[in-house]
């Protein structure tokens, strides 16, 4: 598995724990409301680009966290 099919994967399911539309993730985490669809349809993004979006996965807090 390559490192960017990992990503995807991530990414994939980051938006079904999360209840997330591929466009909300896009739009929230990668300021691309067609990112997630590209992704699908074999976009490769930069290093650069999968580290961010990574980051602000991990940073994002899990729903037991978020309860009150």
């Amino acid at each position: 598995m390559t490192e960017v099919e990992r990503f995807r994967d991530i990414v994939e399911q980051f938006i079904v724990e999360r209840g997330l539309t591929a466009t909300q993730f896009g739009r929230d985490y990668a300021s691309d409301p067609l990112f997630v669809f590209q992704l699908r349809d074999g976009r490769e993004p930069r290093t650069a680009t999968r580290e961010r979006i990574l980051t602000a996965i991990h940073a994002t807090p899990t729903r037991q966290n978020t309860a009150a």
